[in-house]
Order: C-alpha cells, then structure tokens, then sequence
C-alpha cells in the first residue's frame, strides 16, 4: 500500500503536471466505490475549468487546491497511483516505487485501471489509477478541516512534533506500539513496511506497550521516523535507492528463512491487525 514516501511522490509528479494550468477536460469511471460521494457528472462539473493552484498533502490523503471549491481530494488505497503519459518536469519515466503495483509499470496511454483522467491546457495529462479499488476520490470545501484530513494526527514530514512532545504523546498511550504506530490518528502516512522499519532500526518488539517504553526507546522510536521518512522522500520512494541495510529489502514475501542483510532471522507475525516482519534477535 502506497505510505507517506510514495503518496508525497504522487503529491510532487501531480504539481509537475497540474500547478497553475486550468483543468480542461475531465473523464472519470463509473465506479460507486472509488467516488462514493460524487457521481462522474458532479465530479467533472466541479473540475473542468478550474485553475490548479497548489497540490498537498497530508499523511496518505493528497488534495488539488482549485481557484474555488470544491476541491478533489484523493486518497490511492492499496493499489492507486498517479500516472503521466510521458516523462513529467524533473521525474523519471518510471520509478521502481516502494509500494508501486504492477499497473504503474510504462503500458499503453492510457494505461488500465484508470479512474478519474484530467487534461490541463498546454497539454498536460494525470491519471489515477485503481486496480483493486480501495481508493478514493472526494470532493470537500475546506478539505484541511473536513474529515478525513481533520481527524488525521501529526505528519512526520511536515509537522513531526518536537522530541519532548513526541514522548508525551507515544508515552500516555496503552496499546502495543506497531499498533499506535499504524493508527492515523497518531503519525499520519505511516504503514505497515515504514512501522516495522522504525521498530527494527529503534531495536523495539512490535508487541511492546508503547507506555512502557523508556524515555529513550520513545526518542529513538522518533530519530528512526524522521530518518527513514526523510530518506525514502528523498529518493522519490524509489526503493533500489534505499540503504541496503534497512528491513525493507529482506521482509516481503513470509519467508520462513528470511534474514537482514546482517544475518539475523527475520519472523512474521500478526501484530496490529497487520503482518509484521521483525527481528527477535535485535528487538526488544
């Protein structure tokens, strides 16, 4: 599932693309699930003829702010992407992206799976695309203080909160730290591979209650957020460009001989309602 790395590369392509050019045609698919409150003639109602004056983001939810409302917010889901028919200002044609599904690999123009298709003057084309459908596209007014944004917590790339607020906050909480970690309403654009990846890095078991967590271990939980969020932004998502040493690269598939790059077993487990890669040897 596309995470905050991913998500701000799909922010950062979708500006290249859009930012200050007037959306002139918009073709959406008919798809209750993927637009559950807009149908494809209010959507395109709302967008055609509208200048794009920004694109932001917040954890895993990314939004076009328009020279008027509404707006379109965008949330990809398990499998969503935005995609350009061509090489946009600054970014490879493709990228091997931490979370990227087969359907973002270069296809055809317009590539499967597309749900909503925008066409900017001068030229400009962005999809998105939504194989399995647990995407979403919504129309808000205000969209920073309309759910789902509003109910998100703190975006460790924008706004992480200080190491002393960091601690109060993890600190007072009564549940096993994969789990607080997962929550959105905690450290907004987190997922599963970037939670395991801290708690590898930060030497803690995913089972531990995030309040019995030393002063320490809960800095060090906030060190490793910060460090491997502001990486993985850095290289795009691009997941050949992470360090060899992280988790990452050796925690897919439940393989029963998995081992990091230094050796150690790598076990999976379910913790948080998810599947988790860690590393008895090294997590405590």
């Amino acid at each position: 599932m596309p995470e905050l790395p991913e998500v701000e590369f799909g922010r950062k392509l979708a500006e290249s693309v859009a930012k200050g050019r007037v959306i002139e045609k918009v073709t959406c698919a008919k798809d209750d699930l993927v637009f559950p409150d807009a149908s494809p003639r209010k959507m395109t109602s709302a967008l055609k003829g509208k200048r794009v004056l920004e694109v932001r983001r917040r954890g895993k939810q990314l939004w076009f702010v328009l020279d008027a409302p509404p707006h379109p917010l965008f949330h990809f889901g398990m499998t969503g992407a935005f995609l350009t028919p061509g090489p946009a200002p600054g970014f490879k044609k493709s990228l091997q992206l931490a979370s990227s599904p087969k359907d973002t690999k270069d296809e055809d123009w317009p590539p499967r799976f597309v749900k909503i298709h925008l066409y900017f003057d001068g030229g400009g084309e962005l999809v998105m695309t939504n194989k399995r459908r647990l995407g979403r596209i919504l129309l808000r007014d205000d969209p920073e203080n309309e759910k789902p944004i509003s109910k998100l917590g703190f975006d460790p790339l924008l706004d992480l909160p200080s190491p002393k607020i960091f601690c109060e906050k993890l600190l007072k909480r009564k549940i096993p730290i994969k789990a607080l970690l997962l929550d959105q309403g905690f450290s907004a654009g987190v997922g599963n591979w970037i939670a395991d990846e801290i708690l590898y890095q930060a030497k803690i078991a995913p089972s531990r209650v995030a309040n019995t967590l030393s002063e320490i271990e809960a800095r060090r939980v906030r060190t490793k957020m910060k460090s491997i969020i502001d990486k993985a932004v850095s290289v795009d998502a691009d997941k050949t460009r992470f360090p060899k040493t992280w988790l990452f690269h050796y925690r897919w598939g439940k393989n029963a001989n998995a081992k990091t790059s230094k050796g150690e077993k790598i076990i999976h487990e379910q913790h948080g309602g998810r599947t988790t890669a860690w590393v008895p040897g090294v997590q405590v």
